[in-house]
């Protein structure tokens, strides 16, 4: 049974960095790697629906391998988390974090060019293993790699603890809008360094991913 006291994956640092992670991926893929966000699929879908709408298959293809790519991303945490669940010194959201850091590593070794297909792929791999697996922060439903629930939720928050001055609402509104801060900090970072390191800048991410896995280690054994 997982711990519900004191979760170290719930914790605002750990949201903060992933939402770091998150928006720097965006501004890396979109940057470096053909104009592409590769975070959430809702844009690919749609264009996916206009190019097979006006014929164009090959190019509706292209829109389909993130989709499948983000799918897998979540089968694969979901077997992560029956395989890992109460088992060893680590937690299942380790092992995620883990694979989320090989793959970009990986990525960081392709070239800039024709391959890029392949890099958006798997950034839409990782996005998807990072919020099937961190999807709470302080007990409040988030994401780590997109914005728009955490906008929605934040405002929402703000609005009825304004209204009936709740301190609790507006500590919820406020850690919302801290992720949602962090995840534009982590895309200007992103703006910033992948001009300067195409290839290589989507390490940045996975930095973040483990600095964020060092400190659930530090949390659990505190």
């Amino acid at each position: 049974m997982e711990k519900t006291m004191r979760q170290p994956s719930d914790t605002f640092a750990v949201a903060a960095l992933l939402a770091l992670a998150g928006g720097f991926l965006d501004a890396y893929t979109y940057l470096c790697r053909g104009g592409v966000f590769a975070n959430a699929q809702t844009g690919n879908m749609v264009l996916l629906a206009l190019r097979a709408a006006e014929g164009r298959w090959q190019e509706a293809a292209a829109y389909l391998a993130p989709i499948l790519a983000f799918a897998l991303g979540v089968l694969v945490t979901e077997g992560m988390r029956t395989r890992y669940r109460g088992q060893g010194r680590f937690h299942w959201r380790h092992w995620v974090l883990g694979v989320e850091i090989l793959a970009l590593g990986a990525a960081a070794l392709i070239p800039v060019g024709p391959w890029n297909g392949v890099v958006n792929v798997t950034v839409s791999f990782v996005c998807a293993l990072q919020v099937e697996a961190f999807r709470k922060v302080r007990g409040y439903p988030f994401a780590s790699t997109m914005c728009t629930g955490n906008l929605r939720s934040g405002t929402e928050a703000l609005y009825h603890g304004a209204v009936n001055h709740d301190p609790a609402l507006l500590r919820r509104s406020g850690c919302y809008f801290g992720v949602i801060l962090c995840f534009l900090l982590g895309a200007a970072l992103g703006c910033r360094m992948a001009p300067l390191f195409p290839q290589q800048a989507v390490l940045a991410a996975a930095l973040f991913q483990l600095a964020a896995f060092a400190l659930m280690c530090a949390v659990d054994a505190a």
